[in-house]
């Protein structure tokens, strides 16, 4: 592995090269934070020399230490056996620019809400000074909710997960970004226990993933909980639940926004007659669903 590479791997650069072709011979699979073992190389070594992955190139000329060269090997090492995602091994994760605390408690943060939330949905949010209060359901390690406060600072966030091994870890995130006073968790199935109250946005990515792509999904993936991810036959046992309690508690002229995945074909054929939009995240053009609250009964 890494620690016996010759003179010619010794800077930082050579070594993402060799890590890559490592990695790439391994046929890993990847979706935890990167997409390809190139980019996935570069996040180990970054790590693994104490840089952050955007002060990685600007240090590629620099001779690795030792030391240096048995942590990557190390990480090699156990991504390939272990089959786990990186994000679990280094201890963090990263969503459009922001670093968050994750662990097999919670999936690796990786939803294609982030970019739009973080634009404030515009232009479908046409004031975003006038959201108050946003519901982040399915909340995980907290990385929406976080990113929910950042990007709409006027607002109150409340964060719910039916999970408390995964609000533990969400209150450390929360925690690490100053936020206490502004984000709430609490345990819940959805809205089950959550006192009734009205919200200008709720946003969530549920597990939506059907039976049919458990069955086929990559040892990666297996490494996450199931409960995080298996959303019923169809994926949609989630969403259906989250739009059938909707109404009671979404204010007037409120919004929705759901992350589906693969699901719009079964999504439209369940709600027909729903005008809902499909925001085109760059990422994924059909897996995030926008509705507003008059198409939930309200006015």
């Amino acid at each position: 592995m890494v620690k016996r590479v010759p003179e010619k791997y010794q800077t930082l650069g050579d070594l993402v090269t060799l890590t890559e072709r490592q990695l790439r011979a391994a046929k890993l699979s990847y979706g935890h934070g990167t997409l390809n073992a190139r980019d996935e190389a570069a996040w180990l070594v970054s790590h693994a020399v104490g840089l952050e992955p955007d002060e990685l190139v600007e240090s590629f000329l620099r001779v690795a230490s030792q030391r240096e060269i048995n942590r990557i090997d190390s990480l090699i090492r156990q991504r390939i056996n272990t089959r786990k995602p990186l994000a679990y091994l280094v201890g963090e994760a990263w969503l459009s620019g922001y670093k968050f605390i994750v662990d097999q408690r919670v999936i690796v943060p990786r939803s294609f809400i982030a970019e739009p939330l973080l634009e404030c949905f515009s232009p479908w949010i046409a004031r975003p000074g006038s959201v108050k209060r946003i519901l982040d359901l399915c909340t995980g390690s907290g990385c929406l909710a976080i990113l929910a406060a950042i990007a709409f600072p006027k607002a109150q966030v409340i964060a719910v997960d039916i999970s408390k091994r995964a609000l533990t870890l969400a209150r450390k995130n929360v925690k690490a970004y100053g936020l206490d006073r502004r984000v709430k968790l609490i345990e819940s199935d959805l809205y089950r226990s959550l006192p009734k109250q009205k919200f200008d946005l709720i946003i969530s990515n549920p597990p939506y993933v059907d039976a049919r792509s458990m069955k086929r999904l990559p040892e990666e993936y297996r490494r996450e909980p199931a409960l995080a991810l298996y959303g019923g036959k169809d994926g949609l046992d989630l969403v259906d639940r989250i739009l059938g309690d909707a109404a009671n508690y979404l204010k007037n002229k409120g919004n929705i926004v759901i992350e589906v995945g693969h699901n719009r074909a079964a999504f439209e054929r369940r709600y027909p007659g729903m005008n809902a939009i499909w925001l085109d995240s760059g990422d994924d053009p059909d897996g995030l669903v926008w509705i507003e609250s008059c198409n939930l009964g309200l006015t």
